[in-house]
């Protein structure tokens, strides 16, 4: 059984794009500038943007963090994206989410820049995702993605079981992991609550990529062995005898789980780290573009 290693994987990711940058910097060239707006003080959403904006100044872009109070208009925060649009230094920008009640957050996202999409969640970079066009793609599958083809894991030809249909994780996944190239010509079933008997089509799996947010859901006697285990839930489960009170705990019952699997992600350092490693990505990448449009 092979752990795949996302903590290690971010950090040759974020040492590559450093060299980039170092190089642009030795040329002259402008460096990439990621912002992100939060509204409110969700504390989970700030210490997301938090490690963001750390994990910028470690690769040596800059960054911008936009913070609004919850008690702030849809108007405004449109008025704020408009800003961020035409602000010719910003390269990309995120829209932290969840989003506060009175703010529509699909007509927010539609308002994003499609070329300073960064997060990929724009209907015009999904859709170029679907029809196997280049784009952003959203930073969690991206980072799925990394794993597999730096892990060298084959998908072509493998029956592969998605579960959970969210359009951050889910469905772009199923998409992903069913186009040409590598990783992808696996042969994907998309999994959802309302789907019956989930244990006999992840018993059939040679790949299970499950993003429910249940702590403990896909246990051992779900899957085959040699299976290839990728766990994005992410959950804080209550524990006395942990110092902070809680365990971070995903939807694998990870002990039990890897003795079958050949490959497997763990919660945390699994997927968690990738997600921003490939934010930075699709940063860079929107810098690259941004120099060539004009």
């Amino acid at each position: 059984m092979t752990i795949l290693d996302g903590k290690k994987t971010s950090d040759d990711i974020k040492n590559e794009i450093t060299a980039q940058v170092n190089i642009m910097k030795a040329n002259g060239e402008k460096v990439p500038h990621l912002a992100a707006i939060i509204v409110g003080n969700d504390g989970a959403s700030l210490t997301y943007v938090g490690s963001k904006v750390k994990a910028c100044e470690r690769v040596g872009f800059e960054s911008t963090m936009v913070k609004l109070p919850s008690t702030t208009s849809e108007t405004e925060l449109l008025n704020k994206i408009k800003e961020l649009n035409e602000n010719d230094d910003i390269d990309g920008f995120i829209i932290q989410l969840p989003l506060p009640i009175q703010i529509d957050t699909q007509k927010v996202l539609m308002a994003v820049d499609p070329s300073k999409d960064v997060d990929g969640f724009h209907p015009e970079n999904f859709g170029k995702m679907a029809l196997d066009m280049t784009t952003f793609i959203p930073a969690t599958p991206f980072g799925i993605l990394e794993l597999l083809e730096r892990y060298n894991v084959e998908t072509k030809g493998k029956n592969t079981v998605v579960i959970g249909r969210s359009h951050i994780v889910g469905r772009p996944m199923s998409i992903l992991m069913g186009r040409k190239g590598f990783p992808g010509n696996s042969t994907v079933t998309l999994t959802h609550s309302y789907t019956k008997n989930i244990a006999q089509i992840t018993t059939q799996a040679d790949i299970v990529i499950t993003a429910l947010g249940v702590p403990n859901y896909l246990k051992a006697e779900m899957v085959k062995d040699g299976v290839v285990i990728i766990d994005v839930g992410i959950t804080r489960v209550k524990d006395e005898t942990a110092e902070k009170g809680y365990r971070i705990t995903g939807d694998v019952d990870f002990e039990n789980v890897s003795k079958k699997a050949s490959f497997i992600t763990p919660v945390p350092g699994g997927v968690g780290p990738m997600t921003i490693a490939m934010l930075l990505k699709n940063t860079l990448l929107a810098r690259e573009q941004r120099k060539y449009r004009k």
